[in-house]
């Protein structure tokens, strides 16, 4: 496994930052102002990325009325995929503007691509990286045309079992890419934390010997944050301007002041994972002379025999260790000691 992978400049790895993906999904709502606007505000919060999906209703699906079209309970309860994808997808002609609005922002920008024609839309725009999404983790076609391209690929692993991720892991691998993360996830819109079973993360790093991340379907941020904890070093969120605002993903997405939170949450818990270390820290230096240490409680002229009466471990810290107390009873003062001196070995005979 590689320590590392590097997309637009930015390298992404467990001694690197999380790398934070804001998820615009279809919360453009047709809107193309309303794409811009969620790119400026994910530059702000601090996103290292805006991610789209390029597809269209023609190329995802049919238009069909079949049972088997139709989406029953949920969010999108009622409709048929094609009518669907239809209203959430975001036009190919968009696709140029945004990745220059990008430019212009400095944050980095790339998509999830559904089908071949996108992977060739996509390269025509220089992207610097591809997703693969959960439901296209099966499409081992698709990654492999993604693979050829040389780009580093995230591939995200909901609803997939052991061996589906790693038949598309192989397949990444088979045809050329050397930069590869996967992403834990749970395909549920929105996903109950409790489901979330984030041990899996650090499994799929040694079982799969790749970086592993989180894309992370939950309301709040804490599933996010706790993922860092367990090697998560990429972390993917849906981000909107409103999450009232009846869009397709708008229910389960972050708005611009979560994002904010999540880029500095993951951050800072990243930074608290340090190393493994039993060292004292600077933090802690200036507290040393608060521990407890042994000293005089009851004045002893020279010559006086130590008892425990005389001797106590409390604060500061300037005396012997507490451990040493058994050793001092019963030995000697050389001179006379003083309530409240600390007691040190040359004091005593």
């Amino acid at each position: 496994m590689k320590p590392f992978i590097t997309i637009d400049g930015r390298k992404i790895g467990h001694d690197y930052p999380p790398y934070i993906i804001a998820e615009m999904s279809a919360n453009h709502n047709g809107d193309i102002n309303r794409a811009y606007q969620i790119m400026e505000e994910a530059k702000k919060a601090g996103a290292d990325a805006i991610k789209l999906q390029t597809y269209t209703h023609e190329t995802i699906t049919i238009d069909c009325n079949a049972e088997d079209f139709q989406i029953h309970g949920g969010l999108w309860d009622g409709q048929t995929l094609y009518n669907l994808y239809k209203n959430a997808h975001m036009p190919w002609d968009w696709h140029k503007p945004l990745f220059d609005k990008a430019k212009e922002l400095g944050i980095t920008i790339f998509s999830s691509p559904f089908d071949f024609t996108a992977v060739d839309l996509l390269e025509d725009l220089n992207t610097p990286a591809y997703k693969i999404a959960s439901f296209e983790l099966i499409d081992l076609p698709l990654i492999k045309r993604v693979a050829q391209t040389g780009k580093p690929m995230i591939m995200s692993t909901g609803m997939a079992n052991e061996e589906e991720i790693q038949e598309a892991v192989q397949t990444a691998r088979d045809n050329g890419c050397e930069e590869l993360v996967i992403l834990h996830c749970v395909s549920g819109y929105p996903a109950p934390a409790d489901q979330y079973n984030l041990r899996t993360i650090s499994d799929m790093t040694q079982r799969f010997d790749v970086l592993s991340g989180l894309s992370d379907h939950t309301i709040d941020n804490a599933t996010a944050v706790a993922s860092v904890a367990l090697g998560a070093c990429l972390i993917e969120k849906h981000v909107t301007m409103d999450r009232n605002g009846g869009g397709a993903d708008d229910s389960f997405s972050l708005e611009p002041h979560e994002l904010k939170a999540l880029c500095k949450d993951t951050k800072t818990a990243w930074e608290a994972l340090g190393n493994v270390s039993y060292e004292r820290t600077e933090a802690e230096k200036g507290n040393i002379k608060f521990r407890r240490s042994l000293y005089v409680v009851k004045g002893l002229k020279s010559g006086e025999i130590i008892t425990p009466e005389h001797v106590r471990s409390i604060r500061p810290g300037f005396g012997l260790e507490p451990k040493y107390y058994n050793e001092i009873i019963g030995k000697m003062a050389k001179s006379d000691l003083v309530r409240g001196q600390p007691l040190t070995w040359d004091l005593l005979k």
